[in-house]
């Protein structure tokens, strides 16, 4: 079992680090705004299943792999950076929906998660923050595996609860603004994840 200090550590570590906005997070305000409350849940599923993946990357090896091999850190790092420029492409062109088409995009959940997986995932410091930042708070006297398990599993609940807020808080924006107010906040939101885009791209391999 993991020691308390290690553990509170942990948690005060994760926290700050969360509360900073990265890929996924601009991309989740973005699109919450855009697309309002509905879009909460599975943006949230999303960030879930995207960190999930990048964490089980790295225990089997990936995260190791990216901050060794630069070509691969590379291919992670352009793919990812593309699909954000990609999706602030798309939200910057995004009209303003009417309340019939928000009930009719109600049903189309599967781009949000889809959409949020992939910014997550193709971030190669995501796989990368598993293999460089775990390991410190791992106490080296006791198993190692039942560790990673519980901080593994408290980042991903933390990391779902942020982006949740995060979603929620936007969602409130867009459904108090007007159609020329949303258009605004759609074109704020392209315009931050094409800024992280070009941030992705520019991202240099930990040495």
């Amino acid at each position: 079992m993991i020691s308390i200090d290690h553990y509170i550590a942990f948690l005060l570590a994760s926290a700050v680090i969360l509360v900073i906005p990265g890929p996924t997070i601009l991309l989740v305000v973005g699109q919450a705004m855009a697309h309002g409350r509905r879009s909460v849940v599975p943006l949230t599923i999303g960030v879930l299943l995207g960190d999930f993946t990048a964490m089980t990357l790295s225990l089997i090896g990936l995260g190791a792999v990216l901050s060794t091999s630069a070509a691969l850190f590379s291919i992670f790092k352009l793919l990812g950076s593309a699909y954000l420029i990609y999706l602030g492409v798309k939200m910057w062109r995004t009209a303003p929906s009417t309340k019939a088409q928000a009930a009719t995009a109600s049903g189309k959940r599967m781009p949000h998660i889809r959409d949020a997986w992939l910014v997550t995932t193709l971030n190669p410091k995501s796989i990368a923050f598993f293999v460089a930042f775990l390991p410190h708070f791992v106490d080296t006297s006791k198993p190692p595996l039942l560790q990673f398990i519980i901080l593994g599993a408290t980042f991903l609940v933390m990391a779902t609860i942020n982006a949740a807020l995060y979603a929620i808080f936007a969602a409130k924006v867009k459904g108090i603004s007007t159609p020329r107010s949303q258009r605004f906040f759609a074109r704020c939101g392209g315009t931050a994840l094409l800024g992280a885009g070009v941030m992705t791209a520019t991202l240099k391999r930990a040495t």
